[in-house]
């Protein structure tokens, strides 16, 4: 029979409490549920509604009560409005993970689960989320609401692309991108009432692949008035979202400029970019030198990452580094690192968790432009992907441009590509010496044929 586990004292274990000053908070849609330690009130459950004053009494009376630090779960986006007030009064405020908090099953209740945070809290138990600081909160506020407006205007492009299909309009086909210079100029022609083929393909750019006579034969169909009002429509709105987003780079470029006011600027020139930005949904302004005052550090140095999603990766990531220990805490944070299942001393699952982190996403898409450029990151993505599959190597080549992300902003670190040669030489040597390794232990010696070395990728 198995004996219980007793400490130098003679005494059974007991968790200490790392936070005397402890309350839980179960937040809800309608009314939210506040738990403080059994010795400061009365009443120490206590139920408020989402109103702004009830969320400002909530906080004297947890100031009453003596709290210092709050803990609350991330339900929905009603969390936002007491974190705010909270933080404004004083409190140290943790956001803690739903999966973390998980109370016993069969005693689910408001009043329960704010006690059952309040006791974890209390323990030192629970971990607080990630969230920057205000100004790089309302960076990220901003870049999401212009995303969010380009993901509607993109939907508004299928709309005129259904229209052109209804009226066998097929100029989607033989034009690269509808929304391009030529693309446009047709299409608001066509809803202004011009409808012959000829004259409506003398829009055509000079620099559009397609030949004047294909786009003339694929604008020969039927322009009905439904369709056409429909087109009409969905040009309208593309604009309108465009505009949009237009008062979002505005407001964008003047917050980073409040950012970097008092901040002193670098003293090194920005460096020569690397490569051209090419996405035609980056904001117009100098995102690049922006972001150079704010960091200090030129982060499009990086290969896969341009000033867009670099500001955007900012947005998500804050400019403080200093709250990840080393670059395995931010890549695990990201949920980029291997996992670490083991059970017995047996790893059971080595598989990335799942994660809905926006920042993982945008360094996966800048692993992804990597496939086929003549740089080290790319050459370790195709010799990973030949081995165990794109996807893998997708999350891999992530996770390495995460390290170096890491490292820019925290270290100051300058990349200096090596190349794909260097990779490669590397890849052969380490493979060249296993062999010769394997070789020798079972009484061989590896002796070279020729002196050419073999295509390695």
């Amino acid at each position: 029979m198995a004996s219980k586990q007793t400490s130098k004292n003679g005494k059974r274990g007991q968790l200490s409490v790392v936070h005397p000053d402890a309350a839980g908070i179960d937040i809800g849609s309608r009314f939210h549920v506040a738990a403080i330690p059994d010795d400061r009130d009365g009443d120490s459950v206590r139920m408020y509604g989402t109103f702004t004053g009830d969320l400002v009494r909530m906080a004297e009376w947890l100031q009453e009560s003596g709290v210092r630090t709050v803990a609350m779960e991330s339900t929905g986006v009603y969390w936002i409005p007491a974190y705010e007030i909270l933080e404004e009064r004083g409190f140290e405020v943790i956001l803690a993970n739903a999966r973390e908090a998980k109370n016993v099953p069969g005693r689910k209740s408001d009043v329960n689960d704010a006690q059952w945070l309040q006791r974890l809290h209390s323990f030192g138990l629970l971990r607080g989320s990630f969230r920057p600081d205000q100004e790089i909160t309302t960076l990220r506020a901003y870049l999401r609401q212009r995303e969010r407006l380009l993901d509607y205007a993109a939907s508004h492009i299928q709309h005129m692309q259904k229209a052109l299909m209804e009226m066998n309009l097929q100029l989607h086909h033989v034009v690269t991108d509808i929304t391009g210079k030529t693309g446009m100029q047709i299409l608001r022609a066509i809803v202004a009432g011009e409808h012959d083929p000829r004259q409506l393909a003398e829009y055509r750019d000079p620099r559009c692949k397609a030949t004047q006579e294909t786009i003339e034969a694929a604008l020969t169909g039927h322009y009905r008035a439904e369709h056409l009002l429909a087109l009409e429509q969905a040009i309208a709105l593309y604009d309108t979202y465009h505009a949009h987003v237009e008062a979002c780079d505005q407001a964008i470029e003047a917050h980073l400029a409040e950012i970097t006011k008092d901040a002193t600027p670098p003293s090194d020139p920005l460096p020569k970019a690397k490569h051209r930005d090419a996405n035609r949904n980056a904001p117009k302004f100098d995102v690049r030198t922006a972001l150079y005052t704010v960091t200090g550090v030129d982060l499009t140095q990086l290969h896969g990452i341009g000033p867009y999603l670099a500001l955007k990766l900012i947005g998500e990531c804050g400019t403080d580094m200093g709250r990840w220990p080393s670059a395995k805490h931010f890549t695990s944070w990201l949920g980029l690192a291997p996992g670490c299942k083991i059970s017995g001393g047996k790893v059971l699952s080595a598989r990335t968790k799942r994660s809905s982190s926006r920042a993982a996403a945008l360094l996966r898409l800048a692993a992804t432009t990597l496939s086929r450029t003549s740089t080290a990151l790319g050459a370790f993505y195709r010799r990973l992907a030949s081995r165990v599959g794109k996807a893998k190597a997708v999350t891999a080549t992530a996770r390495k441009i995460a390290v170096l992300f890491y490292n820019t902003l925290r270290h100051g670190m300058v990349y200096q590509d090596p190349g794909a040669n260097y990779y490669e030489e590397r890849y052969r040597s380490r493979v060249v010496t296993n062999l010769k390794r394997r070789a020798g232990a079972m009484g061989y010696e590896l002796v070279p044929t020729n002196t050419e070395a073999p295509a390695w990728g």
